[in-house]
């Protein structure tokens, strides 16, 4: 607690005074937060006053990141266009150092790590830093590294999720979904605290960052975030057996493998069962339009982070229709309600930014994201996907 308040009043953000009479809340006490709490120990009967809004008002990110970005850029370093929440600044001999921010955690990365040192001495006379060492955990994540790659997994935060569901010992499932899985908005009975489900989905929206293998499901249950029932918690807890047949399970990506972009794009159109609506909120086409945006915004981080991308990037869909119409000079009559992503496509084609490519559905890697496949599918997909669990036995 002690060394808590000090660093509060270090920072000049809080101010420790005496408890008013009223001990409620107080908001605007000339021209200042305040907020009451029980001090403890020496510090009882306290309260503090915040002097500075960095944090529960609408421009307090915005003022927090408007000052981070003035000390960054005065240690010469640039901000990327295509992420504005990340900063290179390159080093003699093709070095570069690359700071990369959420809210106010900070990773820190590079080649040179003498310039890493002098750049964490440069924010720590600017701001109070704690330096946490190695990258291992971050919001959430955890990264281990090796002479093989680098491992990005949530193994801790599912644990933790299956602890609070007191579901440490639930029989673990094959597969992220029950196979042929028909749900629907009326199925089962409401439940009675919506709140249980709608936190637990959140949950599994965040793991599905270095688990893709739970989109499809995951898109499933979160529609029904508005009003759960009894039929759609019963998927939910479908998804946390299958987490519990692999919680470590995560991204793994090699070191030494040759670089490239490849984008696999997948619709799966008027298929969902309770508005015919199609799941990935694209048909097959608008599917290849998005992915071509993605591909061009790859290759501009790519370039940004010294990473030249100068081949072709590979769009592949199981549809020859689609795949037709992105070389076909010709604009049909059926195709004017998707004009516009006719000719986005077709300008990236000419330009020999992509190349639309066929794949037959066996080997159709976005299928998982789009519907429920089987095991050996999931299996096959797993490996294409890098998803690979290190705490597995050999």
């Amino acid at each position: 607690m002690k060394a808590e308040m000090e660093a509060l009043q270090r920072n000049r953000t809080w101010d420790l005074i005496a408890l008013p009479k009223d001990e409620h809340t107080l908001l605007g006490v000339n021209g200042c937060s305040m907020l009451s709490f029980r001090s403890q120990g020496e510090y009882l009967g306290n309260i503090c006053r915040l002097r500075k809004s960095i944090y529960g008002l609408k421009q307090s990110p915005r003022g927090w990141f408007h000052r981070f970005n003035e000390v960054v850029l005065s240690m010469d370093f640039q901000q990327c266009h295509s992420d504005h929440t990340c900063f290179i600044r390159r080093q003699p001999q093709d070095w570069c150092i690359i700071i990369s921010v959420y809210v106010d955690d900070i990773i820190i990365t590079g080649d040179d790590a003498s310039s890493i040192v002098e750049v964490k001495c440069g924010l720590r006379k600017a701001f109070d830093i704690k330096d946490l060492g190695p990258l291992r955990y971050f919001l959430g994540i955890e990264v281990t590294r090796s002479r093989h790659g680098i491992s990005l997994f949530q193994r801790k935060y599912y644990l933790d999720l299956l602890r609070d569901r007191d579901m440490l010992g639930c029989r673990p499932a094959s597969t992220p979904t029950v196979p042929n899985l028909k749900i629907s908005a009326e199925s089962g009975e409401l439940l009675p605290d919506p709140s249980i489900y709608q936190r637990l989905v959140g949950c599994l929206i965040y793991l599905t960052n270095t688990r893709p293998d739970l989109t499809f499901a995951v898109s499933i249950v979160s529609q029904f975030m508005h009003s759960p029932r009894t039929s759609h918690l019963d998927g939910v807890y479908h998804i946390l057996r299958y987490l519990k047949s692999c919680p470590g399970r995560g991204l793994f990506y090699k070191s030494g493998v040759p670089s490239g972009l490849s984008y696999f794009t997948d619709a799966n159109y008027v298929r969902s069962k309770s508005d015919r609506c199609s799941t990935s909120d694209f048909s097959e086409y608008r599917a290849m339009a998005q992915g071509t945006s993605e591909i061009i915004w790859l290759r501009s981080l790519l370039t940004e982070l010294g990473f030249s991308v100068t081949d072709l990037s590979y769009l592949f869909c199981d549809n020859k229709s689609a795949i037709m119409l992105s070389s076909d000079s010709v604009l049909h009559e059926r195709t004017k309600h998707i004009e516009v992503d006719i000719h986005f496509i077709r300008k990236k084609v000419r330009s020999g930014v992509i190349t639309p490519s066929f794949v037959p559905s066996s080997a159709q890697t976005a299928d998982m994201f789009t519907k429920s496949i089987g095991l050996s599918l999931l299996k096959s997909h797993l490996v294409k996907l890098g998803l690979v669990d290190i705490f597995a036995s050999a």
